[in-house]
């Protein structure tokens, strides 16, 4: 069952990093680098730790305990991409980037070298003993071998500095970016969490080099903190780009109905391919497929501006007169925009039928579209405010109303048709 829960960990990992790879080729970074790597690198510590795996490469190597060595190695690799990437987001090290590349080398440096020292004492290790090839006991199994016992000093002295030190400079980062500190946050809880798998073990394998086994089950116990801590720092790689990616697939259904309405409904050929109406269907990419979703939509609004009626805006003025219940002004406006949209269309598509072409000349004196002047930080809400309010019941009253002062013969707010 174990090798089962470690293998399937190591597919979801590795689905990370694969997915992290697709940003990486779209957005070549160090941070993402990192990132990647960090996933690549732990999806194959997850398959060597699997009890299963780590039998078979014993048995492979002629040496129970040999699968010990690419774990532990990949596990301080792992926390030493938290610690580094901790460093590539720190703004005072990057003023001046000579100090962040001098900081970051040495780091790197000291990590390769501390992987290097611990190959090659446990490659001269006597690894024989009775408790050859339990991955969980092995740091009390073996303690008593002099090679073994500073082949895990090491291991747990680098953990344990570079934990600290990713938990410091989490703390005292203040990043603007919301997924950088979602990040750090968690770069922080995790690295608590490894700092008490150090603790849990330190005790348990000097009494274990003693000759006694009366602390074992708290290095077991430390185990169990130290795979905790990786999951946590693993969510903090991509719990909020995860979240950031449903809310993306979220915004591309939602902006459906609009997009329907103002591409398919005006013009399909301002769509990028026939299959961008499905596009919310697609797993991948999806912070391209919403920008090109909203670029898009604007085109089509664009299409529609001639044909924008000012009747729209009246009838809103006069229904709201009478409403006891207000509306904020986001949502005011976007009724309004809603409003002025499916008026349009229908001016449009009415136009189309009676003139018998797809490019029909538009009425005299288009008023300008609400909404215009939004900043473009917020026209993705704007866009989804618009969306959600086609059916709103006040969208729905206020092109009823148009429609009957067009047809009493208003074409401007206030002034009678010619």
């Amino acid at each position: 069952m174990s090798t089962v829960v470690y293998l399937f960990i190591a597919v979801l990992v590795l689905a990370l990093g694969l997915w992290k790879i697709t940003a990486l080729l779209r957005d070549p970074t160090p941070a993402l680098a990192l990132i990647a790597s960090n996933f690549l690198v732990a999806s194959a510590v997850y398959v060597m730790a699997a009890p299963l795996v780590y039998r078979k490469v014993g048995e492979a190597f002629d040496r129970p305990s040999f699968a010990t060595l690419p774990v532990y190695v990949g596990i301080l690799a792992c926390f030493a991409h938290l610690h580094l990437l901790t460093l590539v987001w720190d703004p005072d090290l990057r003023q001046p980037p000579v100090r962040l590349h001098r900081t970051f080398a040495a780091w790197t440096l000291t990590y390769l070298l501390t992987s290097a020292a611990m190959t090659v004492l446990f490659c001269s290790a006597d690894l024989s003993g009775p408790g050859d090839g339990d991955p969980l006991t092995f740091n009390t199994d073996h303690a008593g071998d002099p090679l073994v016992l500073l082949f895990l000093a090491l291991f747990l002295a680098t953990l344990a500095t570079g934990s600290l030190s990713t938990y410091r400079r989490c703390r005292n980062l203040q990043p603007d970016d919301p997924r950088i500190e979602h990040a750090l946050a968690w770069f922080a809880r995790g690295s608590l969490l490894v700092v008490g798998y150090v603790l849990c073990n330190a005790p348990a394998i000097a009494v274990a080099a003693t000759g006694s086994h009366a602390l074992d089950r708290i290095g077991v116990l430390g185990s169990t903190a130290g795979a905790s801590g990786a999951l946590v720092a693993s969510y903090g790689l991509s719990g909020a780009a995860v979240s950031a990616w449903r809310r993306e697939r979220r915004d591309i259904k939602k902006l459906r109905p609009l997009w329907n309405l103002v591409v398919r409904d005006v013009n399909a050929s301002l769509a990028l391919s026939a299959h961008s109406a499905r596009s919310h269907r697609r797993l991948l990419n999806r912070q391209y497929l919403l920008t090109r979703r909203i670029i898009e939509i604007h085109d089509g609004m664009q299409a529609l501006g001639p044909w924008i009626s000012p009747l729209t805006a009246d009838a809103l003025d006069r229904l709201q007169a009478a409403r006891l219940e207000q509306l904020s002004e986001s949502e005011l406006t976007a009724v309004a925009t809603a409003a002025a949209l499916r008026d349009a269309t229908d001016l449009l598509r009415s136009a189309r039928a009676k003139q018998a072409t797809d490019a029909p000349v538009p009425p005299p004196g288009a008023a300008p579209l609400p909404g215009r002047r939004t900043r473009a930080v917020d026209e993705r809400q704007r866009l989804l405010l618009v969306s959600g309010a086609l059916d709103h019941p006040l969208t729905k009253d206020v092109l009823a109303e148009t429609h009957a002062l067009r047809k009493g013969g208003i074409s401007s707010p206030g002034h009678p048709s010619g």
